[in-house]
């Protein structure tokens, strides 16, 4: 495979839009080996803030000595901006190595996978083969059914909610803050910049 096959590969994907729940990366991550299991996250999800948020941990980490993998969407200019590692992207070479590993493990078990299903196991396949330290994971829609929502994480991030993608997450911000309070897990702590209003009470008893 080229980096141009790749991408071609890639791009296929998206013909099967947007779709919200976690069985096909579950079964994909597992085709994979559970490369999520050997890693470290810190989880973000929100409206507004998700990437400066992210942005802000990853250099927090990194300036602590840690070797620290950052996914994030949308990207602006390359794909591979999506996943990096100390701040510098995936390189084309892995990139393809990591498509074509991805591709045998679709081809296994699933028929159709989206397009954000691939790149999250390209990246969880691509942290794992380079061992970082910690990886900081952001969502890509909502939380609770969205594909970055197979890790445990250390401590899961939730930044401002607001009215966003209301036909798959509901319409009004109790709802959407529903969906994104998802990403909480078992005596895993989390941080909330939500403070007031109905967002904030839904946050608050997820968390409890």
């Amino acid at each position: 495979m080229t980096y141009h096959e790749a991408l071609t590969y890639l791009g296929q994907a998206r013909r099967f839009g947007m779709k919200l729940g976690l069985e096909p990366m579950h079964e994909l991550a597992q085709a994979l080996g559970s490369p999520q299991d050997g890693l470290r996250f810190i989880h973000l999800a929100g409206t507004n803030g998700k990437g400066s948020t992210a942005a802000f941990c990853e250099s927090c980490l990194r300036a602590s000595g840690f070797r620290v993998g950052l996914y994030t969407s949308p990207h602006l200019v390359s794909v591979r901006e999506r996943i990096q590692i100390d701040r510098v992207s995936i390189s084309e070479a892995g990139f393809v190595e990591g498509m074509s590993i991805v591709r045998e493990a679709v081809e296994a078990r699933l028929k159709e996978v989206t397009f954000f299903e691939l790149m999250t196991a390209l990246a969880l396949w691509y942290f794992s083969r380079e061992k970082v330290d910690w990886v900081v994971w952001e969502t890509g829609l909502g939380g609770r059914l969205d594909a970055t929502n197979i890790v445990q994480p250390k401590i899961c991030l939730i930044t401002n909610i607001g009215l966003d993608h209301q036909q798959y997450l509901g319409e009004s911000l109790a709802s959407i803050a529903a969906e994104k309070a998802g990403i909480i897990k078992h005596e895993v702590p989390v941080i909330s910049a939500v403070d007031l209003g109905e967002a904030a009470e839904v946050i608050g008893q997820r968390a409890r």
